[in-house]
């Protein structure tokens, strides 16, 4: 009987403990994670009974020290609409609207006062706060306010292109239109009320597991790798060698090549998506992902670790370097047309010699070169977490000419996206491996529940051997060539290359004074931690990389 009695009185325990912990989340939900939620539904005198509250998750850069900033939020204010029929003065009505919001214009404001049969004529959007509880408070007559709530980019025009934006679909349906806005709209778009359920299900699911795959995530924020301060600092510097050298377009990326993430990325010009309605169109699409280049040179540095992996050539081998070279009828030759006798593989590099890559290609033969760039993924999309990835363009290696051959092995006639292009390069900083560039690290869902994302696993393409050997001839370029040696920096060592490419036309023949500068580099040479690609397209008087992008 005893024994009985202290049974039910632990049930009756559980159970007052269990209600007690049901009460503690609760209030944890109303007052912590969804406190602005609940607050806008308190304040009835601002939300008709029709109206439902636009709601979206965020999208946040993320700082050095772990905190988060937001680059597409959502910001809460008033709208302001007319009753036209029971507007009894609208001149005093204009007035004290124009106190609150002075950029209603008076026509337009009028052309809706005398619609008489529609009970409800939207004046103003996105009015503040401040303006919206004041405009209230006069209780004028015909005019209402009420609760409103839109995106917003704090950001502005730092990463617009990645970050994206959002606008209708059709009449009711708000989605992303371009970017991770786009990419991850259904993780963004939040379903209805049933945040505090969803608790329990978030908290207690994949218990095994804190990774998911970032297609199966659930809605909530995007958290990304961006990191504000160096996002900003590369938009400053693209936009400044726009400007010096009348480019029609500079961009560049920034990456961690061990994990594959972006830590800043953007091409100039861009648009301020707080206000796309009046940008030029033409810069919503992103290039880093969207279109594909011919970079010329900076190739030059994987054809030297292919070889290399491969064992056709070692450091220490040298080849007859006679300046111009007739293969398939066609002519190739050195950037200056000038033969340099017996050359080692370090000068290939170090003076950037079309003649030493097309020697290594030769001895790779069309097969092995093939397999390696294939490898390197310059013939597929990366899978970057971005809308609209385009695949490079590498159908010049299926050809059984060795003129092919030759132009690809220093970066003319095959194109590649800027993002491709990075993550075939960070194989050079991550001991052979290429990974999949990515933008969003996690999903922080509704309950708070930090969700990581899987990006798989890293894919060998040259031994680690090899891309030492390579990264120590880059090393070399650095100190001793780019810029006379005067960009060196002696506390640190950096691999880097640069790349001029021409342009061709629309008829597949290159222009001969329009160019596609680039530059790569990883740094610490060593232990790299970073890896930056860095282009601008068409500079003005100016006809070679290490002119543009080395200072």
């Amino acid at each position: 009987m005893r024994r009985a009695f202290r049974f039910r009185l632990r049930i009756v325990s559980a159970g007052i403990i269990l209600l007690a912990l049901f009460l503690i989340l609760r209030l944890y939900f109303v007052q912590i994670v969804h406190a602005q939620e609940y607050t806008l539904r308190a304040e009835r005198q601002y939300v008709s009974s029709s109206q439902e509250l636009y709601d979206r998750g965020s999208i946040l850069f993320t700082r050095k020290d772990g905190t988060y900033l937001s680059a597409a939020t959502m910001a809460t204010g008033f709208l302001v609409a007319i009753d036209p029929e029971n507007l009894t003065n609208p001149e005093a009505a204009y007035a004290a609207i124009l106190e609150a919001v002075p950029t209603v214009e008076r026509d337009a404001f009028f052309a809706s006062a005398a619609k008489t049969d529609d009970p409800y004529e939207v004046i103003a959007h996105h009015v503040s706060d401040e303006a919206g509880r004041a405009l209230s408070a006069k209780d004028i007559t015909g005019v209402i306010v009420e609760r409103e709530r839109w995106r917003t980019y704090p950001a502005a025009d730092k990463g617009a292109q990645s970050v994206g934006f959002t606008g209708y679909l059709d009449d009711n349906t708000v989605a992303g239109r371009f970017g991770l806005e786009r990419y991850y709209n259904d993780v963004l778009v939040q379903k209805g009320n049933g945040a505090f359920g969803n608790f329990f299900a978030e908290l207690f699911a994949n218990l095994d597991s804190v990774v998911v795959d970032a297609k199966s995530a659930r809605e909530g924020d995007v958290i990304t790798s961006i990191e504000p301060v160096v996002q900003e600092k590369l938009d400053q510097t693209l936009a400044a060698i726009n400007a010096k050298y009348g480019s029609e377009e500079t961009g560049g990326i920034i990456m961690d090549p061990e994990t594959g993430e972006i830590i800043a990325l953007d091409t100039y010009p861009s648009f301020d998506p707080n206000r796309f309605q009046s940008e030029d169109s033409r810069y919503f699409n992103n290039h880093l992902v969207e279109y594909r280049y011919e970079f010329g040179s900076i190739i030059k540095a994987l054809t030297m670790a292919s070889g290399l992996d491969a064992g056709v050539i070692t450091p220490d081998t040298v080849y007859a370097d006679s300046g111009c070279l007739t293969l398939n009828t066609k002519k190739i030759c050195n950037y200056d047309l000038k033969a340099r006798g017996t050359v080692p593989m370090q000068e290939i590099l170090s003076q950037s010699l079309n003649m030493g890559a097309t020697y290594i290609s030769q001895q790779l033969g069309h097969q092995r070169m093939r397999t390696y760039f294939t490898k390197l993924g310059f013939g597929t999309e990366t899978g970057i977490d971005l809308p609209s990835e385009i695949r490079g363009d590498i159908k010049n290696l299926e050809s059984p000419r060795d003129v092919e051959f030759a132009t690809a092995s220093f970066g003319q006639g095959i194109a590649t996206t800027p993002i491709a292009t990075i993550r075939g390069l960070g194989a050079l900083a991550n001991h052979g491996k290429i990974v999949t560039p990515h933008i969003a690290t996690g999903i922080r869902l509704q309950s708070g529940v930090l969700k990581e994302l899987s990006w798989g696993e890293p894919e060998q393409v040259f031994s680690p051997t090899a891309v030492d050997q390579t990264t120590r001839m880059l090393v070399k370029v650095v100190d001793d060539k780019l810029g006379g040696g005067n960009v060196k920096i002696p506390e640190m060592s950096v691999a880097a290359k640069t790349g001029t490419a021409q342009i061709s036309g629309p008829d597949g023949k290159y222009y001969a004074n329009l160019y596609h500068h680039s530059i790569f580099g990883y740094f610490p040479a060593s232990d790299p931690k970073y890896i930056i690609l860095l282009y601008t397209r068409k500079p003005q008087g100016v006809q070679y990389a290490s002119e543009t992008l080395t200072a």
